[in-house]
């Protein structure tokens, strides 16, 4: 186990170029589960927990870990399972995510695997909306299931995701109508709360699951004669993406001499070990981590603002 903690901490310096390091764990059974290794801060047995009243059944209890106290999820419990038991014997993956810190409770630790973001699928069809998935892959013929962490967190403990209202000007509303933004993020949840903040200031938002739907609708328009930037002023991903993530989405964007002027910024809930260097050197014109509405928000209307697009006419005039 100090080999597998070692490894987390060395590997969530890198950033890879469309490839990602998953952590391999168990919650019950045979089933392998995986996550990311740049969202892990370490791994632990499982400390002392003191129950926390009035919190999700999903929260076991708080851990005090490095001078911090940090509250524990049995991921088994959040995504419908039995909950872990023999607490003692079981690990804690430290994970950082939308800016915050928190724990989960998982029954093993397996290894850490390093793959192409190519290998990386959507969830089957025919799985229905309410599974916690946000990605599969195969290891050592083992299908491996990706948990869409970023839903789980938001039904434990809600963010507030409503956009302050002195930030939405009847003027601004008005440029926004005419505009339309292109987001990519492959988790739910997050289009979700990206999708109501851009549409509260009045944007019309077109969304794909992954970098590689949006990278192929972005040549698909260029194959109709339009120019993506005239469409889309504002592109908006994440990084963590199956297929193709937004680095690899932004560089092809940037390689590219008829997307290269696109406006991009990345969007992630990396806060803990994101690396700057690596946006700038792919190019990204601006990043942000998840999620922050009134930041979002003020992001998208001085790129709206530095556009100069004209207000359509009100009622009444010519």
């Amino acid at each position: 186990m100090s080999g597998v903690m070692e490894s987390v901490n060395q590997r969530t310096q890198m950033v890879g170029q469309n490839r990602l390091e998953l952590l391999l764990f168990r919650l019950s059974g045979e089933q392998i589960y995986g996550i990311n290794v740049f969202k892990v801060k370490e791994v632990l047995q499982c400390p002392k927990l003191t129950n926390m009243p009035g919190s999700s059944s999903v929260v076991r209890g708080v851990a005090h870990i490095r001078g911090g106290t940090i509250p524990i999820l049995d991921l088994s419990l959040a995504t419908g399972n039995p909950p872990i038991e023999n607490l003692a014997e079981r690990f804690v993956i430290i994970t950082e995510y939308n800016i915050r810190v928190q724990g989960f409770l998982v029954h093993g630790v397996e290894r850490i695997i390093n793959m192409n973001w190519e290998d990386i699928q959507p969830p089957p069809k025919g799985t229905g909306h309410e599974h916690y998935l946000t990605a599969v892959t195969k290891y050592n013929d083992q299908l491996v299931e990706i948990i869409d962490v970023e839903k789980i967190l938001a039904e434990v403990s809600p963010l507030d995701d409503d956009i302050s209202e002195d930030l939405v000007t009847e003027e601004i509303t008005k440029r926004a109508s005419e505009v339309e933004v292109l987001i990519t993020d492959d988790s739910k949840i997050a289009r979700k709360q990206i999708c109501k903040t851009l549409e509260r200031i009045g944007f019309k938002v077109v969304q794909f699951n992954d970098g590689k739907e949006a990278h192929d609708h972005l040549l698909s328009l260029i194959d109709q004669g339009i120019k993506p930037s005239d469409k889309y002023p504002i592109v908006i991903s994440d990084i963590e993406m199956p297929e193709m993530d937004g680095y690899t989405l932004t560089a092809e964007i940037r390689n590219n001499p008829q997307l290269q002027d696109l406006y991009v910024v990345l969007h992630t809930s990396l806060s803990g070990v994101f690396n700057k260097a690596m946006v700038q050197k792919v190019g990204a014109n601006d990043f942000l981590a998840k999620f922050q509405p009134d930041m979002l928000g003020q992001l998208v209307i001085d790129r709206l603002t530095s556009l100069g697009i004209d207000l359509p006419p009100s009622e009444g005039e010519a």
